[in-house]
């Protein structure tokens, strides 16, 4: 369970939260997701696909724990082109919703210049507490 902070006078954030309470006994930790398959094959080569794909992975793992993305407590993202981000941010939230509802953890999204995968796109880590 988990409650989102919102200081006195500050603005709504939108898709994410500054920052969450949480109570629970169970913590999981899921470590960076990027955008290939099960059998490390990447069906996309474009930002949104790979996201995509990393989100269904986050779930995957999170299910394995007996727990979904409303357990999640923490997102960060990173990505390699703030421009394709920023680009598709309508894409984004869609897909974003699709796979993990309106579920908002506190979250950053930090550009970094690559990933260990030369085709990863981004790459997505999570922290939930059951």
């Amino acid at each position: 369970m988990h409650t989102t902070l919102l200081p006195e006078g500050w603005p709504r954030p939108k898709g994410y939260a500054n920052g969450v309470r949480a109570k629970g006994s169970d913590y999981i930790f899921c470590g960076g997701q990027i955008g290939w398959n099960s059998d490390e094959i990447f069906e996309s080569e474009e930002f949104v696909g790979q996201l995509r794909q990393a989100l269904l992975n986050v779930k995957a793992i999170l299910a394995s724990a007996e727990a979904g993305p409303e357990h999640m407590a923490r997102m960060t993202w990173y990505i390699t082109d703030k421009k394709a981000y920023l680009d598709n941010l309508r894409e984004i939230g869609a897909v974003y919703r699709d796979i993990m509802g309106k579920n908002f953890p506190a979250m950053s999204v930090v550009e970094v210049s690559a990933l260990i995968e030369d085709k990863a796109l981004v790459e997505v880590e999570v922290t939930a507490i059951r």
